[in-house]
């Protein structure tokens, strides 16, 4: 049984690096595609899913640490995340976030 819970324990680790290493990569494309980026929406794009990116690399953190701790910042950064992308389309539609009508 001992020997059943030290394979599961490595095979966790194992695969909680291949995924931060393909996290990583991932992150690295989407800077790139946030700087070079053709038009501003492909940059929004890019800047959201780097946020995606970040929530899932501290859910892997969270499994290889063995910690709830970085639940809360998940659930953080996805509220900053929905917050800043309606900010963002809203900037790109009409040129302004706040409207002030001063009738």
């Amino acid at each position: 049984m001992e020997a059943a819970l030290d394979f599961t324990q490595s095979l966790i680790e194992i695969t909680t690096i291949i995924c931060i290493t393909g996290v990583t990569i991932s992150f690295i494309m989407l800077l790139y595609r946030a700087i070079k980026g053709p038009t501003n929406p492909d940059r929004a794009v890019a800047l959201d899913i780097i946020g995606i990116n970040l929530m899932g690399l501290a859910g892997l953190l969270a499994v290889m640490i063995v910690t709830p701790r970085f639940n809360d910042v998940v659930l953080l950064i996805g509220i900053l995340l929905f917050i800043g992308t309606i900010g963002l389309a809203k900037f790109l539609e009409k040129g302004v976030i706040i409207e002030r009508d001063m009738d």
